[in-house]
């Protein structure tokens, strides 16, 4: 393994920590995740995709691409904790809107066994600090490993 390669396995493993700590959060926990939740999810998978290519090929250039997708992954989770705190509105895909029915009653069952899951309603938090806030800092972390990683291999790589 060169350089490139160990210094890429703890970004990668990091984004793996992240994504698998959602997934439990979500079925072991039963916290279900809204739609910018899901779209943060996005960016760690691309990340482990990258590293995975990393230690197959290790080209420097697919390190400075995952420093990227991870921070912009830091990126929708900092907007997400600003639709969270109501520092700004977040998108009308964190409402929940039923298919208008013809029958009033069957609407209604839909509506009430619908789980409406919001933006901007924070679902868990530690130190006051909420799921994609931890994700924002974790992600900035990661990013700065990616671009570590690309900093320290050599140019011919």
């Amino acid at each position: 393994m060169n350089t490139l390669q160990l210094r890429a396995l703890g970004p990668t493993l990091g984004s793996l920590a992240l994504l698998l700590g959602a997934y439990g959060f979500q079925y072991i926990g039963g916290l279900q995740p809204c739609h910018l939740c899901l779209l943060q999810r996005a960016p760690h998978g691309i990340a482990i995709l990258i590293g995975i290519l990393i230690l197959a090929w290790p080209v420097r250039g697919f390190a400075l691409l995952a420093g990227l997708v991870v921070l912009a992954g830091a990126v929708i989770a900092g907007y997400h904790v600003g639709v969270e705190q109501h520092w700004w509105a977040g998108p009308a895909s964190c409402t929940s809107a039923a298919p208008v029915t013809g029958d009033p009653g069957a609407l209604l069952d839909q509506i009430l066994a619908t789980p409406t899951v919001l933006c901007d309603a924070i679902a868990w938090s530690w130190l006051g600090i909420s799921m994609a806030g931890w994700n924002a800092i974790a992600s900035l972390v990661l990013g700065w490993l990616w671009f570590r990683a690309y900093a320290s291999s050599s140019a011919s790589q």
